[in-house]
């Protein structure tokens, strides 16, 4: 799943290469995928995109201040460039294409999704906050406003796992399955701590850690074309879906805890002090 870095790498090679330009056409492919009506899709034709942003991991292409393309990658989706868009006809339902978006220099994109379970969003809105799941989101955790008090004060009585508190939108934005790893990795801390419980010591860490392994990530997405961004966001994980390798850390054997839909990896030693999480759908630490 695109997270908060791929999603801000999107944005700025939107912003390069999209903004300024003319949108042509925008065809929707699988109807399922646009969730708005009012604007209808039909009133992006003819109006040029003004700016490339991010909220959470929802792109927003904006057509000046009261009509914006919003969309959302989910667990399977990504956008395919093209320098000179395919003339060929997209066939609903015949491929993985959900969105078309044609600009007037030739180029465009497409949206797309691998998989049967299709969860890829797409809103066309006067205002970004119309979208549901953009006005439920908390605080970005890379905005300078978003202080360490600011953080400890989310975590404050909150009987909550601290992966599951990365992860919820409405409390932190844009941290998903794969960057929750590797924050708690780096701060050396039991994805099943429960979140108001951590000291003083413990929320510096953490702090710090969800901090410099978000930069560092945002910084390598960074004018990357899209092709690319899947592979360099690979290469840059330290325990996430590397489960049977060595930790880069300590050398321990990197595990996993499998649920339903997803999987969480970790290092004992670095992490849970050498115990080992029983990998079952309601998972507590071995005793």
């Amino acid at each position: 799943m695109p997270e908060m870095p791929e999603v801000q790498g999107l944005t700025i090679f939107l912003t390069e290469r999209a903004v300024g330009r003319t949108i042509t056409r925008a065809t929707v492919a699988a109807i399922a995928a646009l969730k708005t009506y009012d604007p209808p899709i039909t009133a992006l034709q003819g109006a040029t995109i003004s700016a490339s942003t991010r909220q959470g991991k929802f792109v927003v292409l904006s057509c000046g201040d009261d009509l914006h393309l919003v969309f959302h990658l989910a667990k399977a989706g990504w956008l395919r460039w093209y320098e000179t868009l395919p003339t060929t006809l997209i066939k609903p339902g015949k491929s993985p294409i959900a969105l078309r978006v044609a600009l007037d220099d030739g180029s465009g994109f497409d949206l797309t999704e691998a998989g049967t379970k299709k969860s890829l969003a797409v809103y066309v809105v006067r205002d970004p906050q119309e979208v549901p799941g953009i006005a439920r989101l908390g605080p970005d955790p890379l905005d300078p406003t978003f202080t360490r008090d600011a953080f400890a004060a989310l975590l404050e009585d909150r009987r909550m796992q601290i992966k599951g508190l990365l992860r919820d939108q409405g409390v932190i934005a844009g941290i998903g399955n794969a960057y929750s790893d590797e924050i708690l990795h780096a701060a050396r801390m039991s994805p099943y701590a429960i979140a108001g419980t951590l000291d003083d010591a413990e929320v510096d860490r953490l702090f710090a850690a969800m901090r410099e392994t978000l930069t560092e990530a945002v910084t390598e997405a960074a004018g990357k074309p899209p092709a690319d961004l899947k592979d360099a966001k690979r290469r840059g994980m330290q325990v996430h879906a590397r489960r049977g390798e060595a930790c880069p850390v300590c050398g321990d054997t990197v595990r996993s805890v499998f649920f339903a839909d997803r999987s969480l990896e970790y290092c004992p030693t670095c992490q849970t002090g050498g115990k080992v999480l029983a990998d079952r759908r309601l998972s507590r630490l071995l005793k």
